[in-house]
């Protein structure tokens, strides 16, 4: 049996050194192979600075020290400082252009554009009258008889038309245009009808059943010129109307610079050719089976003084639908306008009017909605009048 040999036993001399080698071999690998990581939000703070620098600087090839960048970002943070107040002032300046350009809109509208209506029918006359309102009703050569029911019942006549003018600026008149024909037997009627009664107000218009929005323009276009009213009325002439009521009824929206007065309504958009109140452009409503905006209906509505006078201003351009109440509320649907809708501006005949009457609450204007006005009025009228009538005295007796 061979003798085991014993381990070789390393001195105690040399542990020191071995452990220090170990020692030296670990930095050394740890510096060369392996670095810290830097966070995600490091990095994009590091790109985002560095970024920075190269717009200030403009050369992106340029390297810079630590004591370069700060010097940079001091640069930066002055460049803002001083633009500040520029951009201050270029918002001062847009302001100012603003609201140079509304007063001088404003100033034209009121100084020269209104001024040059307003001139273009009495620069040879006298100047305009200052009344409470101006009623024009509308009418054609075909309803003499129509004028005289309406002579014999609600508008007054003679001296006192012009008495109703004088003490309570209440202007009344028939309006009519021109045949296209000049000097025609229909013009020559009209002449003839106006020396009897003194109650017609002519205009620059040629007479026809499609041509009433032109002719509503012309109106108050005309009335402007001639009288400084508070209020435009237009009426046709198979309605009844009680003058008091009516003049009552306006004289409580004195204080209101832009309204519009009557009965609102919405009726459908009507494409079909075969129909009465055909409208031809009836795709610019959108789809087939809606409705109109709100707007007064044809019978009679009242506008203040401001918007008679934006319409003369404007009516070159102010554009015509088929139907007459329709072109009316169109001009008036993008302005700063209140729309009253007052259903006593549009009762019924009796009994309808007659109850409310009775009731104390008198109607305004009087008509049949089927017949777009007093069915048969010409017969009809009398009898409204006097089951409906206010009084012969009311007007005489309101305060305005």
């Amino acid at each position: 049996m061979k003798p085991q040999r014993s381990p070789k036993k390393i001195s105690l001399n040399w542990i020191p050194f071995i452990c220090l080698s170990f020692f030296t071999l670990g930095i050394l690998f740890s510096n060369r192979l392996w670095v810290p990581p830097e966070s995600n939000g490091q990095l994009l703070s590091q790109r985002r600075r560095e970024q920075e620098l190269q717009i200030v600087s403009g050369d992106c090839d340029t390297k810079k020290t630590p004591g370069q960048d700060s010097d940079v970002m001091g640069e930066v943070l002055k460049t803002h400082e001083a633009i500040q107040p520029y951009r201050s002032l270029d918002k001062s300046v847009a302001m100012l252009e603003k609201q140079l350009a509304a007063s001088r809109s404003s100033q034209e509208m009121d100084n020269g554009e209104a001024s040059k209506v307003v001139s273009t029918l009495t620069r040879d006359g006298p100047p305009r009258k200052k009344v409470f309102m101006v009623i024009g009703i509308n009418t054609a050569f075909s309803s003499r008889r129509r004028r005289d029911s309406v002579r014999e019942t609600w508008m007054p006549q003679g001296e006192k038309l012009i008495k109703l003018e004088r003490e309570k600026g209440i202007i009344i008149r028939f309006m009519i245009g021109h045949s296209a024909t000049s000097n025609s037997i229909l013009d020559r009627a009209i002449d003839s009808e106006e020396a009897q009664h003194k109650d017609f107000f002519r205009l620059e218009h040629v007479e026809g059943y499609h041509e009433l929005s032109a002719k509503t323009k012309i109106f108050f276009s005309t009335a402007v010129a001639k009288w400084d009213a508070e209020f435009y009325v237009k009426v046709d002439d198979d309605v009844h109307v009680n003058l008091g009521m009516l003049a009552t009824t306006l004289g409580r929206h004195r204080s209101k610079p832009r309204v519009y007065i009557g009965c609102m309504k919405s009726g459908p958009v009507l494409s079909s050719k075969n129909v009465k109140y055909h409208e031809p452009e009836y795709w610019k409503f959108g789809e087939e089976g809606n409705k109109y905006f709100r707007h007064a209906t044809g019978q009679i509505y009242a506008i203040s003084r401001e918007l008679a006078t934006y319409i003369s201003i404007n009516q070159p351009i102010l554009h015509k639908y088929a139907n007459e109440d329709v072109s009316l509320g169109a001009w008036f649907i993008g302005l700063e306008v209140e729309h009253i809708d007052d259903r006593n501006m549009c009762c019924g005949t009796p009994p309808d009017c007659e109850w409310k009457a009775q009731a104390g609450n008198v109607c305004v204007a009087s008509f049949d909605w089927s017949c777009s006005g007093i069915c048969k009025s010409v017969e009809k009228l009398k009898t409204v009048h006097k089951r409906c009538g206010e009084g012969d005295d009311a007007v005489w007796n309101t305060l305005l």
